[in-house]
């Protein structure tokens, strides 16, 4: 299941920060309907996500009645992504 969506960036502070970006409710629907076949276990979906040119593996999950895709220091920082910046991603699930 390959999808695009624009979302804007947003923090999680915990012990650490951890950064996101929320799937719309649209694309979380269509998710949703395909869990049970994707999920490892715990509701998390393996996934590869794009944003500008760079591919990275994660695994999303269920939050607020949607979906978010964690985002890896290793893709925000060469990017400097901020917190409120608008992106456009790419995601292919099950990966």
């Amino acid at each position: 299941m390959n999808f695009s969506f624009s979302g804007r960036v947003w923090e999680w502070r915990g012990p650490a920060p951890f950064y996101f970006v929320s799937v719309p409710t649209e694309q979380a629907d269509q998710i949703r309907a395909a869990v049970q076949v994707l999920s490892y276990g715990w509701g998390m979906i393996p996934a590869v996500a794009t944003i500008r040119g760079i591919e990275f593996k994660t695994s999303m999950f269920a939050k607020d009645g949607t979906y978010v895709l964690p985002l890896k220091n290793a893709v925000r920082l060469p990017l400097k992504l901020d917190v409120d910046q608008l992106l456009e991603v790419e995601i292919r699930l099950g990966a």
